[in-house]
């Protein structure tokens, strides 16, 4: 550290954990602290901070464990880069007060780069994509299970229907979890615009009825119209 240049002479190098997090402002035992995930521990490692005259901080972390703490320090004023792990893989050590000392060490020389953060408008698009992509591909799997409920009855709404939750294919669904059994009753709910001759549809929805198979058919027929509701509110 003597033959290189120091970037940042009030650095810190914090390790993030799920439990803990490891912050070092020096080499010494005395410049390195443990605090917890609360929010009473982030102001307690503010404070720290702060009456140490820590102006650079460097967060190193996986998954989603640094973003509370990254916008607890960058809100309280502090220069904050989160660091990709793998800019310090080679000098990861067997504990996490060596790894808080390699970050600072690193940081301090300014030797790390931060990744790429969205600003606060891009973050919150992007949550609010991914929640809903999570409630699609939930959708598309219980659009598969109401398929095979309806298969194991020998339903065949799925030869007769290009989309068994389309408007004909859910006005069957509901029918059936109403207590229609009668499969030309069943083919009149679908739409006249339907490729398949009637016949075809009919002898499509004639069944064997299994109590348990109904159920799971009700079950996600439900939770599917329920996220087609909440699929709309996003």
């Amino acid at each position: 550290m003597k033959k290189m240049k120091v970037i940042h002479p009030n650095a810190c190098g914090i390790d993030i954990g799920s439990k803990f997090h490891m912050a070092a402002i020096g080499m010494r035992d005395d410049q390195i602290r443990k605090f917890g995930v609360f929010t009473k521990d982030h102001d307690q490692m503010i404070k720290w901070l702060k009456d140490n005259d820590v102006e650079d901080i460097a967060l190193e972390s996986t998954g989603s464990y640094w973003q509370t703490l990254f916008s607890s320090l960058q809100s309280s004023g502090f220069n904050v880069v989160l660091v990709d792990g793998k800019q310090t893989k080679g000098l990861r050590k067997k504990t996490d007060i060596q790894d808080a000392r390699a970050i600072y060490q690193l940081h301090k020389l300014g030797l790390l780069t931060s990744c790429f953060l969205p600003d606060e408008l891009t973050l919150d698009l992007r949550n609010y994509y991914r929640h809903r992509s999570k409630i699609i591909e939930e959708s598309s799997r219980l659009s598969n299970k109401m398929q095979q409920a309806l298969r194991l009855m020998n339903i065949r709404l799925d030869n007769v229907l290009n989309d068994i939750m389309g408007k004909s294919g859910r006005a069957v669904i509901s029918a059936i979890l109403e207590g229609h059994r009668d499969p030309i009753y069943l083919a009149s709910l679908t739409d006249p615009r339907v490729r398949k001759k009637k016949e075809e549809i009919v002898a499509g929805l004639h069944g064997q009825w299994n109590d348990s198979q109904i159920f799971i058919l009700g079950d996600c027929f439900e939770a599917y119209m329920r996220n087609k509701n909440r699929i709309k509110s996003i």
